[in-house]
Protein backbone atom coordinates (compact mmCIF):
# COMPACT_ATOMS: atom_id res chain seq x y z
CA UNK A 1 0.00 0.00 0.00
CA UNK A 2 1.30 3.43 -0.94
CA UNK A 3 2.54 5.45 2.05
CA UNK A 4 2.48 9.23 1.85
CA UNK A 5 5.02 11.46 3.57
CA UNK A 6 3.02 14.43 4.83
CA UNK A 7 5.96 15.60 6.97
CA UNK A 8 7.78 16.52 3.77
CA UNK A 9 7.77 20.29 3.18
CA UNK A 10 7.10 21.01 -0.49
CA UNK A 11 8.22 24.50 -1.61
CA UNK A 12 5.41 26.36 -3.39
CA UNK A 13 6.83 29.84 -3.84
CA UNK A 14 7.26 31.01 -7.44
CA UNK A 15 4.70 28.52 -8.75
CA UNK A 16 1.99 31.17 -9.32
CA UNK A 17 0.39 29.85 -6.15
CA UNK A 18 -2.22 32.22 -4.67
CA UNK A 19 -1.53 31.00 -1.15
CA UNK A 20 2.21 31.69 -1.21
CA UNK A 21 2.93 34.07 -4.07
CA UNK A 22 0.28 36.64 -3.11
CA UNK A 23 1.50 37.01 0.49
CA UNK A 24 3.36 40.27 -0.07
CA UNK A 25 0.25 41.81 -1.65
CA UNK A 26 -2.22 40.39 0.87
CA UNK A 27 -0.25 40.70 4.09
CA UNK A 28 2.28 43.43 3.33
CA UNK A 29 5.41 41.30 3.62
CA UNK A 30 7.23 38.41 1.97
CA UNK A 31 8.13 36.86 5.31
CA UNK A 32 4.54 36.18 6.39
CA UNK A 33 3.80 32.45 6.76
CA UNK A 34 0.56 31.84 4.77
CA UNK A 35 -1.98 29.68 6.59
CA UNK A 36 -5.17 31.16 5.21
CA UNK A 37 -6.91 29.92 2.04
CA UNK A 38 -8.29 26.35 2.04
CA UNK A 39 -5.45 24.92 -0.01
CA UNK A 40 -3.22 22.08 1.26
CA UNK A 41 0.58 22.22 1.29
CA UNK A 42 0.72 18.43 1.01
CA UNK A 43 1.31 15.94 -1.84
CA UNK A 44 -1.85 14.75 -3.56
CA UNK A 45 -2.87 11.14 -4.18
CA UNK A 46 -0.63 9.36 -6.68
CA UNK A 47 -3.55 7.84 -8.67
CA UNK A 48 -4.63 11.40 -9.51
CA UNK A 49 -1.19 12.38 -10.77
CA UNK A 50 -0.93 9.16 -12.74
CA UNK A 51 -4.35 9.68 -14.34
CA UNK A 52 -3.40 13.23 -15.35
CA UNK A 53 -0.08 12.03 -16.73
CA UNK A 54 -1.83 9.40 -18.86
CA UNK A 55 -4.19 12.03 -20.24
CA UNK A 56 -1.33 14.39 -21.16
CA UNK A 57 0.23 11.62 -23.23
CA UNK A 58 -2.61 12.11 -25.70
CA UNK A 59 -1.49 15.02 -27.83
CA UNK A 60 -4.90 16.64 -28.37
CA UNK A 61 -6.84 18.58 -25.71
CA UNK A 62 -10.03 19.37 -27.60
CA UNK A 63 -13.59 19.92 -26.43
CA UNK A 64 -14.86 17.27 -24.06
CA UNK A 65 -18.29 15.94 -23.21
CA UNK A 66 -20.10 18.07 -20.65
CA UNK A 67 -20.91 15.12 -18.37
CA UNK A 68 -18.85 12.06 -19.37
CA UNK A 69 -20.59 8.85 -18.37
CA UNK A 70 -17.62 7.41 -16.46
CA UNK A 71 -17.21 10.61 -14.40
CA UNK A 72 -20.91 10.75 -13.53
CA UNK A 73 -20.81 7.07 -12.56
CA UNK A 74 -17.85 7.72 -10.26
CA UNK A 75 -19.79 10.52 -8.52
CA UNK A 76 -22.96 8.46 -8.15
CA UNK A 77 -21.12 5.38 -6.88
CA UNK A 78 -19.24 7.40 -4.28
CA UNK A 79 -22.36 9.08 -2.91
CA UNK A 80 -24.10 5.71 -2.74
CA UNK A 81 -21.15 4.02 -1.01
CA UNK A 82 -20.47 6.77 1.50
CA UNK A 83 -23.99 7.95 2.31
CA UNK A 84 -26.43 5.48 0.74
CA UNK A 85 -27.76 8.39 -1.29
CA UNK A 86 -29.19 7.17 -4.60
CA UNK A 87 -28.47 9.88 -7.14
CA UNK A 88 -29.75 9.60 -10.70
CA UNK A 89 -27.43 10.47 -13.63
CA UNK A 90 -29.70 13.20 -14.96
CA UNK A 91 -29.47 15.06 -11.64
CA UNK A 92 -25.74 15.60 -12.04
CA UNK A 93 -24.25 18.74 -13.60
CA UNK A 94 -20.50 19.40 -13.78
CA UNK A 95 -19.32 22.95 -13.15
CA UNK A 96 -15.97 24.78 -12.84
CA UNK A 97 -16.24 25.52 -9.12
CA UNK A 98 -18.72 25.78 -6.26
CA UNK A 99 -18.47 29.58 -5.99
CA UNK A 100 -19.45 30.37 -9.62
CA UNK A 101 -22.07 27.66 -9.31
CA UNK A 102 -23.50 29.38 -6.24
CA UNK A 103 -23.71 32.71 -8.07
CA UNK A 104 -25.55 30.98 -10.92
CA UNK A 105 -27.89 29.07 -8.63
CA UNK A 106 -29.02 32.22 -6.85
CA UNK A 107 -29.63 33.90 -10.19
CA UNK A 108 -31.72 30.90 -11.30
CA UNK A 109 -33.84 30.96 -8.12
CA UNK A 110 -34.40 34.67 -7.57
CA UNK A 111 -35.10 38.05 -9.08
CA UNK A 112 -33.51 41.26 -7.79
CA UNK A 113 -35.10 42.27 -4.49
CA UNK A 114 -35.68 38.71 -3.29
CA UNK A 115 -34.15 37.52 -0.04
CA UNK A 116 -31.67 34.68 0.63
CA UNK A 117 -30.80 33.43 4.12
CA UNK A 118 -27.39 32.39 5.34
CA UNK A 119 -25.77 31.85 8.75
CA UNK A 120 -22.76 33.92 9.73
CA UNK A 121 -19.90 33.67 10.43
CA UNK A 122 -19.81 31.97 7.05
CA UNK A 123 -17.66 31.60 3.94
CA UNK A 124 -17.52 35.14 2.58
CA UNK A 125 -18.50 34.44 -1.06
CA UNK A 126 -21.99 33.62 0.25
CA UNK A 127 -22.50 37.31 1.02
CA UNK A 128 -21.24 38.51 -2.34
CA UNK A 129 -23.16 35.87 -4.33
CA UNK A 130 -26.43 37.07 -2.79
CA UNK A 131 -25.73 40.78 -3.13
CA UNK A 132 -24.26 40.49 -6.65
CA UNK A 133 -27.58 39.10 -7.84
CA UNK A 134 -29.45 42.07 -6.40
CA UNK A 135 -30.90 40.12 -3.49
CA UNK A 136 -31.13 40.96 0.20
CA UNK A 137 -29.19 39.01 2.80
CA UNK A 138 -31.18 37.68 5.73
CA UNK A 139 -28.59 36.71 8.30
CA UNK A 140 -29.29 33.99 10.87
CA UNK A 141 -26.17 34.26 13.05
CA UNK A 142 -24.91 31.05 14.60
CA UNK A 143 -24.73 31.10 18.40
CA UNK A 144 -21.54 30.17 20.23
CA UNK A 145 -22.71 28.26 23.29
CA UNK A 146 -19.71 27.31 25.39
CA UNK A 147 -17.21 26.20 22.77
CA UNK A 148 -19.71 24.92 20.17
CA UNK A 149 -21.82 26.74 17.61
CA UNK A 150 -25.56 26.12 17.39
CA UNK A 151 -28.39 27.23 15.11
CA UNK A 152 -30.72 29.87 16.53
CA UNK A 153 -33.95 28.33 15.27
CA UNK A 154 -36.18 31.02 16.76
CA UNK A 155 -34.25 33.68 14.86
CA UNK A 156 -34.18 31.52 11.72
CA UNK A 157 -37.95 31.48 11.60
CA UNK A 158 -37.98 35.27 11.95
CA UNK A 159 -35.62 35.58 8.98
CA UNK A 160 -38.30 34.16 6.72
CA UNK A 161 -40.28 37.34 7.26
CA UNK A 162 -37.54 40.01 7.26
CA UNK A 163 -38.11 43.74 6.90
CA UNK A 164 -35.95 46.22 5.07
CA UNK A 165 -34.62 49.42 6.59
CA UNK A 166 -37.94 51.18 6.06
CA UNK A 167 -39.79 48.44 7.92
CA UNK A 168 -41.45 47.19 4.75
CA UNK A 169 -41.64 43.49 3.95
CA UNK A 170 -39.51 42.72 0.86
CA UNK A 171 -40.12 39.94 -1.62
CA UNK A 172 -40.31 36.57 0.08
CA UNK A 173 -37.29 34.45 0.96
CA UNK A 174 -36.49 32.29 -2.05
CA UNK A 175 -33.58 30.26 -0.72
CA UNK A 176 -31.39 29.41 2.23
CA UNK A 177 -27.69 28.54 1.90
CA UNK A 178 -26.59 25.72 4.18
CA UNK A 179 -22.88 25.17 4.80
CA UNK A 180 -22.22 21.60 5.96
CA UNK A 181 -19.60 20.93 7.25
CA UNK A 182 -19.60 24.57 8.18
CA UNK A 183 -16.83 26.89 7.07
CA UNK A 184 -15.34 28.47 9.19
CA UNK A 185 -16.70 27.16 12.51
CA UNK A 186 -16.23 23.46 11.69
CA UNK A 187 -19.65 22.16 12.71
CA UNK A 188 -20.97 18.98 11.13
CA UNK A 189 -24.71 19.39 11.49
CA UNK A 190 -26.64 16.49 13.00
CA UNK A 191 -29.65 14.86 11.37
CA UNK A 192 -31.91 16.54 13.93
CA UNK A 193 -30.49 19.99 13.16
CA UNK A 194 -30.69 19.42 9.40
CA UNK A 195 -34.26 18.19 9.70
CA UNK A 196 -35.38 21.24 11.69
CA UNK A 197 -33.82 23.58 9.16
CA UNK A 198 -35.22 21.60 6.24
CA UNK A 199 -38.74 21.50 7.60
CA UNK A 200 -38.70 25.25 8.05
CA UNK A 201 -37.44 25.80 4.50
CA UNK A 202 -40.17 23.50 3.18
CA UNK A 203 -42.85 25.23 5.26
CA UNK A 204 -41.82 28.62 3.88
CA UNK A 205 -41.73 27.38 0.28
CA UNK A 206 -38.05 28.20 -0.19
CA UNK A 207 -35.21 26.11 -1.64
CA UNK A 208 -32.21 24.81 0.33
CA UNK A 209 -28.83 25.25 -1.36
CA UNK A 210 -26.48 22.86 0.43
CA UNK A 211 -22.77 23.61 0.11
CA UNK A 212 -21.25 20.25 1.12
CA UNK A 213 -17.80 20.73 -0.40
CA UNK A 214 -16.05 19.69 2.87
CA UNK A 215 -18.24 16.59 3.35
CA UNK A 216 -15.38 14.05 3.36
CA UNK A 217 -13.13 16.04 5.71
CA UNK A 218 -14.28 14.77 9.10
CA UNK A 219 -12.54 14.34 12.43
CA UNK A 220 -12.95 11.26 14.63
CA UNK A 221 -16.47 10.51 15.77
CA UNK A 222 -18.35 12.61 13.21
CA UNK A 223 -20.49 11.59 10.26
CA UNK A 224 -21.68 13.68 7.34
CA UNK A 225 -25.33 13.41 6.31
CA UNK A 226 -26.21 14.91 2.91
CA UNK A 227 -29.19 17.18 3.44
CA UNK A 228 -30.97 15.77 0.37
CA UNK A 229 -30.61 12.18 1.62
CA UNK A 230 -32.84 12.72 4.67
CA UNK A 231 -36.17 12.52 2.84
CA UNK A 232 -37.66 12.60 -0.65
CA UNK A 233 -39.24 15.96 0.20
CA UNK A 234 -35.86 17.45 1.11
CA UNK A 235 -34.32 15.87 -1.98
CA UNK A 236 -36.84 17.53 -4.29
CA UNK A 237 -36.52 20.85 -2.49
CA UNK A 238 -32.74 21.17 -2.43
CA UNK A 239 -29.66 21.64 -4.57
CA UNK A 240 -26.35 20.12 -3.42
CA UNK A 241 -22.86 21.35 -4.29
CA UNK A 242 -19.85 19.08 -3.85
CA UNK A 243 -16.34 18.87 -5.30
CA UNK A 244 -13.09 16.94 -4.93
CA UNK A 245 -11.23 20.24 -4.67
CA UNK A 246 -11.07 20.48 -0.85
CA UNK A 247 -10.89 16.76 -0.04
CA UNK A 248 -8.19 15.95 -2.61
CA UNK A 249 -6.59 19.42 -3.04
CA UNK A 250 -7.61 19.95 -6.66
CA UNK A 251 -8.85 23.56 -6.51
CA UNK A 252 -6.62 24.66 -9.38
CA UNK A 253 -8.32 22.20 -11.74
CA UNK A 254 -11.76 23.85 -11.42
CA UNK A 255 -13.95 20.78 -11.11
CA UNK A 256 -17.17 20.62 -9.10
CA UNK A 257 -20.59 18.99 -9.08
CA UNK A 258 -24.09 20.31 -8.57
CA UNK A 259 -26.88 17.79 -7.94
CA UNK A 260 -30.43 18.96 -8.70
CA UNK A 261 -33.10 16.25 -8.31
CA UNK A 262 -36.05 18.57 -8.99
CA UNK A 263 -36.62 18.77 -12.74
CA UNK A 264 -37.94 22.35 -12.76
CA UNK A 265 -35.05 23.64 -10.66
CA UNK A 266 -32.62 21.71 -12.84
CA UNK A 267 -33.98 23.17 -16.08
CA UNK A 268 -33.92 26.67 -14.62
CA UNK A 269 -30.26 26.19 -13.72
CA UNK A 270 -29.40 24.85 -17.16
CA UNK A 271 -31.07 27.85 -18.80
CA UNK A 272 -29.35 30.31 -16.48
CA UNK A 273 -25.85 28.86 -16.96
CA UNK A 274 -25.97 28.96 -20.75
CA UNK A 275 -23.25 31.03 -22.28
CA UNK A 276 -21.20 31.84 -19.18
CA UNK A 277 -20.89 28.88 -16.77
CA UNK A 278 -19.04 26.09 -18.58
CA UNK A 279 -18.51 22.51 -17.54
CA UNK A 280 -15.24 21.28 -15.93
CA UNK A 281 -12.10 21.39 -18.01
CA UNK A 282 -10.85 18.08 -19.33
CA UNK A 283 -8.10 17.68 -16.71
CA UNK A 284 -10.51 18.50 -13.91
CA UNK A 285 -12.75 15.67 -15.06
CA UNK A 286 -9.86 13.22 -15.18
CA UNK A 287 -8.69 14.22 -11.70
CA UNK A 288 -12.21 14.05 -10.26
CA UNK A 289 -12.80 10.53 -11.53
CA UNK A 290 -9.43 9.30 -10.28
CA UNK A 291 -10.00 10.90 -6.86
CA UNK A 292 -13.45 9.42 -6.41
CA UNK A 293 -12.46 5.96 -7.64
CA UNK A 294 -8.91 5.57 -6.28
CA UNK A 295 -8.32 8.21 -3.64
CA UNK A 296 -9.40 6.44 -0.46
CA UNK A 297 -5.97 5.14 0.62
CA UNK A 298 -4.53 8.65 0.42
CA UNK A 299 -7.60 10.16 2.11
CA UNK A 300 -7.43 7.77 5.06
CA UNK A 301 -3.78 8.69 5.70
CA UNK A 302 -4.51 12.40 5.26
CA UNK A 303 -7.37 12.36 7.78
CA UNK A 304 -5.18 10.63 10.36
CA UNK A 305 -2.51 13.27 9.81
CA UNK A 306 -5.07 16.07 10.19
CA UNK A 307 -6.26 14.56 13.47
CA UNK A 308 -2.66 14.59 14.70
CA UNK A 309 -2.25 18.22 13.57
CA UNK A 310 -5.47 19.22 15.30
CA UNK A 311 -4.50 17.48 18.54
CA UNK A 312 -1.11 19.20 18.41
CA UNK A 313 -2.70 22.61 17.79
CA UNK A 314 -5.25 22.25 20.60
CA UNK A 315 -2.57 21.18 23.06
CA UNK A 316 -0.27 24.01 21.98
CA UNK A 317 -2.86 26.74 22.47
CA UNK A 318 -4.04 25.24 25.75
CA UNK A 319 -0.55 25.11 27.24
CA UNK A 320 1.24 28.04 25.63
CA UNK A 321 -1.31 30.54 24.26
CA UNK A 322 -4.33 30.20 26.60
CA UNK A 323 -5.62 33.67 25.69
CA UNK A 324 -6.61 32.24 22.30
CA UNK A 325 -9.32 29.58 22.49
CA UNK A 326 -9.70 26.86 19.88
CA UNK A 327 -13.22 26.15 18.63
CA UNK A 328 -12.88 22.40 18.21
CA UNK A 329 -13.79 21.55 14.60
CA UNK A 330 -15.84 18.50 13.74
CA UNK A 331 -15.00 18.73 10.04
CA UNK A 332 -12.85 20.61 7.48
CA UNK A 333 -9.12 21.26 8.00
CA UNK A 334 -9.83 24.86 8.98
CA UNK A 335 -9.76 25.85 12.64
CA UNK A 336 -11.65 28.81 14.11
CA UNK A 337 -9.70 30.67 16.78
CA UNK A 338 -11.37 32.85 19.41
CA UNK A 339 -8.93 35.75 19.91
CA UNK A 340 -11.31 38.10 21.74
CA UNK A 341 -9.36 37.85 25.00
CA UNK A 342 -6.48 39.67 23.31
CA UNK A 343 -8.62 42.80 23.51
CA UNK A 344 -8.02 43.91 19.90
CA UNK A 345 -10.59 45.30 17.50
CA UNK A 346 -10.80 43.65 14.05
CA UNK A 347 -8.36 46.07 12.42
CA UNK A 348 -5.88 45.74 15.28
CA UNK A 349 -6.19 41.93 15.26
CA UNK A 350 -5.51 41.81 11.52
CA UNK A 351 -2.45 44.03 11.95
CA UNK A 352 -1.29 41.93 14.91
CA UNK A 353 -1.37 38.66 12.95
CA UNK A 354 0.08 40.12 9.73
CA UNK A 355 2.77 42.42 11.08
CA UNK A 356 3.57 41.21 14.59
CA UNK A 357 3.09 37.44 14.39
CA UNK A 358 3.83 37.38 10.64
CA UNK A 359 1.28 34.64 10.10
CA UNK A 360 -1.21 35.07 7.29
CA UNK A 361 -4.63 33.92 8.49
CA UNK A 362 -8.17 34.51 7.26
CA UNK A 363 -9.48 37.31 9.45
CA UNK A 364 -12.76 36.53 11.17
CA UNK A 365 -14.50 39.80 10.32
CA UNK A 366 -14.44 38.78 6.64
CA UNK A 367 -16.91 36.00 7.48
CA UNK A 368 -19.51 38.45 8.79
CA UNK A 369 -20.20 40.54 11.92
CA UNK A 370 -20.16 37.45 14.14
CA UNK A 371 -16.56 36.80 13.09
CA UNK A 372 -15.17 39.89 14.81
CA UNK A 373 -12.39 38.85 17.18
CA UNK A 374 -11.80 35.49 15.49
CA UNK A 375 -9.21 34.14 13.05
CA UNK A 376 -9.25 31.07 10.76
CA UNK A 377 -6.13 28.94 10.40
CA UNK A 378 -5.50 26.20 7.83
CA UNK A 379 -3.80 23.13 9.36
CA UNK A 380 -3.44 21.15 6.10
CA UNK A 381 0.32 21.48 6.12
CA UNK A 382 3.35 19.61 7.41
CA UNK A 383 3.59 19.49 11.19
CA UNK A 384 6.83 21.50 11.16
CA UNK A 385 5.10 24.33 9.28
CA UNK A 386 2.17 24.24 11.71
CA UNK A 387 4.55 24.40 14.66
CA UNK A 388 6.38 27.36 13.13
CA UNK A 389 3.10 29.22 12.72
CA UNK A 390 2.05 28.55 16.31
CA UNK A 391 5.46 29.62 17.62
CA UNK A 392 5.15 32.91 15.75
CA UNK A 393 1.72 33.54 17.27
CA UNK A 394 3.02 32.61 20.74
CA UNK A 395 5.91 35.06 20.53
CA UNK A 396 3.65 37.88 19.37
CA UNK A 397 1.05 37.24 22.10
CA UNK A 398 3.79 37.22 24.74
CA UNK A 399 4.92 40.66 23.54
CA UNK A 400 1.47 42.21 23.89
Amino acid sequence: MEQYDFDQVIPRKNTDCAKWDASAYLFGSNDVLPMWVADMDLPIAKPINEALRRRTEHEIYGYSLTEPKSVVEAIINRLDRLYNWKVKPEWVQLTPGVVPTLYTLIRSLTVPGDTVIHQDPVYYPFWSAIEYNGCQVANNPLQLVGDRYQVDFEDLEKQFRPKNRMGVLPSRVKAMILCNPHNPVGRVWTKEELTRMGELVLKKNAVMIADEIHCELLFKGYRHIPFASISSEFEQNSITCIAPSKTFNLAGLHASVVIIPNRELRENFKTTRKGFLPTCNIFGMVAMEAAYREGDIWLGQFLRYMQENLDFLVDYFTRKIPKIKVIQPEGTYLVWLDCRELGLNPSELEDFMNRKAKVGLDHGIAFGPSGAGFERINIACSKSVLEEGLQRIERAVNEL
